[in-house]
């Protein structure tokens, strides 16, 4: 079906220029020269307004607020030949989902309809999608790496014992915690979360325990701590090295026995929960520093430790379409060469990085397909010098993976079809790795070589 598009300027030769370059495309393309006049119509019927923003009687920022009160999905691009960052401004403020500025060629102006067409059928898709997608979110990856992970989550999460979580940020340990709660026994009961870094400490100490009516100034009521909350369950304590030492003195005893007393209280309570805390920091240096308590870290009998997402980078694909349909955009694909770059990034943000960069990507750029220059400016420059930069950081284990497909491609003379079965992977995969190894390079270096010998 063809889109409908309405365009709005005081100069009928721009809008017959406009009409003849949008109807290339297919576009059914409609023009009026006064604001008033189309305002009269119905314009639910349109999936697109264009209007000049200088217009007499009534201009097209003017225009934009009274078309958002009676069609607020009408998506709007702007005009004007006195463009002016505030002028800009002015128009993304008031809901313009673009702005282009005269003079343009038709070229111009048709890749920005197409752009914002293409941007409301993703969000349309998007708001249809949400409520059947919602899932709870899970650890991704499929790598050996992330394989062996799990199955130290499955060996420990129906057990009773204390877990220390530790691993970079990002990487993410709130969900690790989830899994070991939802594998457990205990899934039916309370999941209580609680983010020790956020919370001053003279107020983390009642959240967890809670207080007595009168206990202090402003305890106008009584207050179940969070310990008790999670009766049953599990309590899971992010950033726990946040705590203070004395803090983590009552948090000791608690372990020790599952006492709870109330802050004003007397009266002690038996809270039968499972502990599970994170931490980002290197907690034995915390502990060699004086700033974490040794037999606090002793109370924790399992200690798990989460891979790094460049320590499993062959799961970044598989990731980044898990990200996408969470940002609700499971139609946007990524070209291989933009995939390429996100395999050989080493991402220190881990995880929470890379949804990060789509989010910002898909914003800025919002195709249906997102390329390497779609991405943020610091992974164009890594492109511009991936060929003197990606071998030499290679570790052993992507050296001598380098070496199994290079070997695998002489063996079937460079036939990918053959390797890819071979080497039990998929072709978008191999082509991948033979890009992040340069290997196209060695295959050129070859086929040089023999033309000179002949």
């Amino acid at each position: 079906m063809k889109a409908r598009i309405l365009v709005i300027d005081d100069d009928a030769i721009a809008c017959e220029f406009l009409q003849e370059a949008l109807r290339i495309d297919g576009y059914d393309v409609t023009t009026y020269t006064s604001a008033q006049e189309a305002l009269k119509q119905d314009l639910s019927s349109y999936d697109l307004l264009m209007s000049d923003i200088r217009m007499p009687g009534m201009d097209g920022l003017q225009l934009l607020g009274e078309a958002h009160k009676k069609w607020p999905n009408l998506p709007v691009i702007l005009m004007t030949a006195y463009g002016s960052l505030e002028t800009t401004m002015d128009a993304i403020s008031m809901g313009a989902w673009d702005y282009i500025s005269k003079p343009f060629s038709p070229e111009d102006c048709r890749a920005i309809v197409k752009k914002v067409l293409e941007v409301r059928e993703l969000r349309e898709r998007r708001l249809k999608l949400q409520p059947e997608t919602a899932e709870e979110p899970k650890l991704i990856g499929s790598s050996a790496t992330m394989v062996e992970f799990y199955k130290q989550i499955a060996r420990v999460a129906d057990a009773p014992a204390s877990v220390l979580i530790e691993g970079e940020s990002g990487t993410g340990k709130e969900l690790t915690a989830r899994s070991l709660h939802n594998m457990s026994s205990r899934r039916a009961k309370p999941f209580v979360v609680v983010h020790c870094g956020a919370i001053p400490d003279n107020l983390l100490e009642s959240e967890l325990f809670g207080y007595e009516k009168g206990s202090f100034t402003g305890a106008d009521h009584q207050h179940i701590g969070l310990l008790e909350s999670a009766e049953g369950g599990t309590i899971f304590l992010d950033e726990i090295t946040e705590i203070s030492t004395a803090l983590q003195g009552k948090f000791l005893r608690f372990m020790q026995n599952g006492e709870v007393r109330r802050i004003g209280g007397h009266k002690v309570r038996h809270v039968a929960v499972r502990v599970v805390a994170a931490a980002n920091k290197k907690i034995d240096e915390e502990v060699n520093k004086g700033l974490f308590r040794g037999d606090l870290l002793y109370r924790f009998i399992v200690r798990l430790r989460i891979p790094s997402l460049r320590e499993h980078k062959e799961d970044i694909p598989l990731l980044v379409e898990s990200l996408l349909k969470k940002l609700g955009y499971p139609n946007v694909r990524v070209s291989l060469e933009a995939m390429e770059l996100l395999m050989t990034y080493n991402w220190p943000g881990n995880v929470r990085e890379m949804e990060n960069v789509l989010q910002q990507t898909i914003l800025l750029s919002p195709f249906a397909v997102i390329l390497p220059d779609n991405l943020p400016v610091h992974f164009q420059e890594r492109q511009e010098n991936k060929e003197t930069t990606a071998l030499p950081n290679m570790s052993p284990l992507e050296t001598a993976e380098r070496d199994k497909i290079m070997q695998t491609l002489k063996e079937t003379s460079w036939n990918q079809s053959k390797t890819a079965q071979i080497l039990d992977i998929d072709r978008k995969t191999l082509r991948l790795k033979i890009r992040r190894y340069g290997l196209l390079d060695e295959k050129r270096s070859v086929k040089t070589v023999s033309a000179k010998k002949r």
